[in-house]
């Protein structure tokens, strides 16, 4: 594609995964690292690819919305649960309209739930 930036940040919230023997049954807390990175083909007249003070602030707010919190509370109707693949699918979609305004063109989203495994999401947004 072409330049990137990015960011990431860690924030404690709940879930459970229904059908599963506990502890992954029961509601448990998790430090779910968000990892995000935008792009674009070339550098904008600041030489950047958007401002990651931007960036920054729109994922401080989104993470500070779920610190803590039951992740019931975004799941869309259709998933089971609120897994990683699913955290990184609605992390995308609430910050993908303030990255495309900042001019990035694409935008990826990783959570990690263990230093080990992550879930994502990717997709164009210019």
């Amino acid at each position: 594609m072409g330049y990137e930036v990015g960011l990431n940040k860690t924030v404690r919230a709940i879930h459970q995964m229904p059908g599963k023997p506990p502890p992954e049954g029961e509601p448990h807390s998790h430090d779910y690292r968000f990892e995000v990175v935008v792009g674009r083909e070339r550098l904008d007249e600041q030489d950047m690819v958007c401002d990651l003070d931007v960036l920054e602030a729109a994922l401080t707010d989104m993470l500070g919305g779920i610190e803590d919190r039951d992740l019931e509370m975004i799941r869309p109707p259709e998933a089971a649960a609120v897994t990683v693949e699913v955290l990184a699918r609605w992390a995308h979609d609430t910050l993908a309209e303030t990255v495309r305004k900042a001019g990035a063109e694409t935008l990826s989203v990783r959570v990690w739930e263990s230093p080990e495994a992550f879930g994502g999401y990717s997709s164009i947004v210019a």
